[in-house]
């Protein structure tokens, strides 16, 4: 059995009053996809992550192809997510986990084996967990993927344990832990004291996915290092960002020569992206800002190199401001997304 210890916090499925279960036929499969559901259910009920159930909810399965080629099963639950009352608990800005990493030169990622299934449900709400496949009507005891509440109830614990260290030497996001040390001496340290409490709270990380004493690393999206932040390459060659006009409902979904030539363009602009550099607290800012009749933009740096660039479209009703309103307005966007580096109190 694998089953998760008891823990200082459980996974509750609070729903809207009134609510009544729902149950929903399998979805239909290939013969592969059976032979690979069958072996992923002798899996989950050797681990005990799940088991036989006879409770009114039943969502449909899927299985989905990760990264690598595996298949991973899903549930569809995007009907129990509709009833369930919302957690709120906030997700961190990346942006702003990103500000943490100034002066770091030694990274460790630490990658959770199957993190959601390291908390357990809570006895009363694993009913609602049901999901129905051909091969049998099931649910779960511990936290499972899709459910709407489980980033927020994950990233709670995570903060919880690991609270001391977070902007000393830790950064977490759900379940992925980012240990960043300015010299190798702190590393020893810094890495000893992360293990020592997934140990303790029996957290434990999938080894293929760890990544040790790097100088540089992929995390979030980005590529980290001691010389700033850089868009992940392998992100940008999977770019598939249709353009904003497109997106409005107002506009006729018309894919011309025009779009494809903004397409490439925003494609070769993100391909060859700057490095930015991460703020250094004890160095003075500039900001550089313009307008104009279609958006507002602006730069922030130190000593000559980027630290953020930000930019957004003109609202309706700007667009008919003057020209010195316009570089007004510009002056307030910038100061306003970058007030958390600029007000020095």
């Amino acid at each position: 059995s694998d089953v998760p210890p008891e823990r200082e916090v459980e996974f509750t499925i609070d729903l809207v009053p009134g609510t009544s279960p729902v149950s929903m036929a399998p979805y239909r499969m290939s013969a592969s996809e059976l032979g690979e559901l069958k072996k992923q259910l002798e899996e989950l009920l050797e681990k005990k992550f799940i088991r036989p159930s006879v409770s009114p909810w039943g969502a449909p399965v899927l299985l989905v192809k990760k990264k690598e080629g595996s298949m991973r099963l899903c549930i569809d639950y995007r009907q129990l997510n509709k009833v369930t009352i919302k957690n709120k608990y906030p997700l961190p800005r990346i942006d702003d986990l990103m500000d943490q990493l100034m002066g770091a030169c030694v990274f460790n990622k630490i990658d959770l084996r199957s993190g959601y299934h390291q908390i357990r449900v809570k006895a009363e709400d694993i009913s609602k967990t049901a999901f129905r496949t051909r091969y049998g009507h099931y649910e779960y005891s511990v936290m499972p993927f899709g459910v709407t509440n489980a980033p927020g109830v994950f990233m709670e614990y995570m903060n919880r344990i690991f609270h001391p260290f977070l902007d000393k030497f830790v950064v977490v996001f759900i379940d992925d832990i980012l240990i960043y040390s300015k010299s190798e001496e702190e590393h020893v340290e810094h890495l000893r004291i992360v293990l020592e409490v997934l140990r303790e709270k029996k957290l434990y990380a999938k080894l293929s996915k760890c990544e040790f004493w790097l100088k540089e690393i992929c995390f979030l999206g980005h590529v980290i290092s001691s010389g700033g932040i850089a868009v992940d390459p392998a992100k940008v060659d999977a770019l598939a960002l249709p353009l904003t006009k497109l997106t409005r409902k107002e506009h006729a979904f018309v894919w011309d020569v025009e779009c494809e030539k903004s397409f490439q363009e925003l494609k070769r602009r993100l391909t060859t992206a700057p490095v930015l550099i991460l703020p250094d607290a004890k160095e003075s800012f500039v900001v550089y800002c313009d307008a104009s009749k279609m958006g507002l933009g602006g730069v922030l740096m130190q000593k000559g190199q980027v630290v953020a660039y930000a930019s957004r479209q003109l609202k309706i009703h700007e667009k008919n401001y003057p020209t010195h309103d316009l570089e007004l307005a510009a002056v307030v966007f910038v100061l306003k997304v970058w007030r958390h580096y600029l007000d020095v109190g």
